[in-house]
Order: C-alpha cells, then sequence, then structure tokens
C-alpha cells in the first residue's frame, strides 16, 4: 500500500541542466527572450530599488519610507499577474520574488530592534523564523521535484494548501503580516490620536481612549500576524519532515542496492 502511494504521488521530475550550460544559454540569450528582462522581473527590480528608498528615509523621514515601502509590497501582487498573463513565469523570477519579500521584511525588522530594544529578541526570532521555513521549504520542493514552492496539494498540509492555492487569501496574510510591521514603525513617529470617543464603548472603551491611528492598525493586524508565522511555523515542520522523508527513501535504497 505505501508503495502504491509513493507511486500514485510521484511527479514528473525537473530536468537537470548542467551549471556550465546554463552560464552560457543565460549570457548567449537574445534580446526578444532575455529572461532578466521579462517584464515580471523588471517589476521586481523596480520592487527592491523601492525598498532601497524606504531604508534610506527609515530613520529620518517616515513619510517617504512608508510610501516607498508600501508601493514596493503592493508590487509584490502585481508581478505573478503579469507573469501569468505574458507567458513570462520563470524560476529566477520567482526566487527574486521570494528573496525580495524576505530581505525587505527582515530590513524593517532589524530597524523595529533599534526602535523598541526590549523586544529584540523577539524581532529576531520572527527573522529566523521567516528565512528558515522559506529556505526549507523552497529546497524540500526541488528536491521532491516540484516546479514551484507554491504547489502544496491539501494532503500534504491542508493550511499550506489553503495558504498559497487561493490568491486572496496569500494577499491578506502576507499584507496584514506587512502593515502590522509598518504601523510598528509609524508608531514612533504618529502621535495624533483617534478623533472618536470611545469612552462610552463597553469593556474596551478604556483602552481605546488615546490610541493613535499606528496603534490602532497594529491592533487590528497583529493577529494577521500571528496567524502569518504560525504558518510559517506549519511551513517549517512539513519541510522538514519531507527532508527527513527523503533522506530515508535514499538510505533505502541505498541498502537496496547494495544488497543487490
Amino acid at each position: 500500500m505505501a508503495n502504491s502511494n509513493v507511486t500514485k504521488r510521484k511527479r514528473e521530475p525537473i530536468g537537470l541542466v548542467d551549471a556550465k550550460v546554463a552560464v552560457d544559454l543565460a549570457t548567449a540569450q537574445s534580446y526578444s527572450e532575455n529572461v532578466f528582462l521579462f517584464v515580471p522581473n523588471i517589476i521586481g527590480y523596480t520592487r527592491i530599488i523601492l525598498a532601497g528608498l524606504s531604508l534610506h528615509y527609515m530613520s529620518y523621514h517616515p513619510k517617504y519610507c512608508t510610501a516607498a515601502y508600501v508601493v514596493s509590497c503592493l508590487l509584490d501582487a502585481v508581478d505573478g499577474h503579469a507573469a501569468r498573463a505574458l507567458g513570462q513565469s520563470s524560476k529566477f523570477g520567482a526566487v527574486l520574488d521570494m528573496v525580495t519579500d524576505r530581505c525587505t521584511t527582515s530590513c524593517l525588522l532589524c530597524y523595529l530592534c533599534i526602535a523598541y530594544p526590549t523586544y529584540a529578541i523577539f524581532f529576531q526570532f520572527l527573522i529566523t523564523l521567516d528565512f528558515s521555513s522559506h529556505y526549507m521549504h523552497m529546497y524540500s520542493s526541488l528536491v521532491t521535484g516540484s516546479r514551484s514552492h507554491k504547489l502544496v496539494t491539501s494532503d500534504v498540509s491542508r493550511i499550506l494548501w489553503l495558504y498559497y492555492n487561493d490568491s486572496r487569501t496569500l494577499f491578506l496574510i502576507c499584507t496584514g503580516n506587512e502593515m502590522f510591521f509598518v504601523a510598528l514603525y509609524l508608531v514612533k513617529w504618529w502621535s495624533t490620536p483617534l478623533p472618536f470617543d470611545f469612552s462610552t464603548v463597553p469593556l474596551v472603551g478604556g483602552w481605546l481612549v488615546g490610541l493613535t491611528y499606528a496603534q490602532a492598525i497594529a491592533a487590528l493586524s497583529a493577529p494577521v500576524c500571528a496567524l502569518k508565522n504560525v504558518i510559517n511555523l506549519v511551513q517549517l515542520w512539513k519541510a522538514s519532515k519531507i527532508l527527513v522523508g527523503v533522506d530515508l527513501a535514499e538510505r533505502a535504497r541505498a541498502r537496496q542496492e547494495k544488497a543487490q
């Protein structure tokens, strides 16, 4: 039965290309089909430039910083649509997108470590979890023959399947996660309280009085950030199990070949 399940789930392996051949192909690619110049990849480069601008302004101009950071993050939802619409999906673009996401968020979290030194270890943990879970997930996808880290089946993980296969869910969770970190950044700059009288609101009225816009946004997006990091934990655990399973399968095959 186990062998039958393995056979059913066997996927078409990725065709292997020699590294030197790949370098030569990339060097000799024509202008008409230059992967570096694909529209979604150009959007990716724009995201990097905007992220760099946000870092430049982060310590002294919160409006410019926030505008550049938010636009960079929103473009993350555009490049995928462009790739599918133009038939320009690429492995380079997928990795560029993921690396940009990880680095951009990590740079903001590094700033939050300075802004909130008491919680520095918390932000360091989030950086570590984000990088490790995505790296292991990407690697486990490659060694099992998947053509994309987003191709997760529900029998492997229903949580990851819902997360990656519903574009609306993916967008809302990623947006809410980034919104929480941006709001924490703005808390240090934004002191204008909400123009509402919450004193009559039962139970939570006293807590809401004097809350700033940034604090309100942080409070609303905090549950989404928590959910995103639960998903990161699930992703890390599932990737670890997949890699261990691959190790066990390879060791069993090696023993079988040795016995023959």
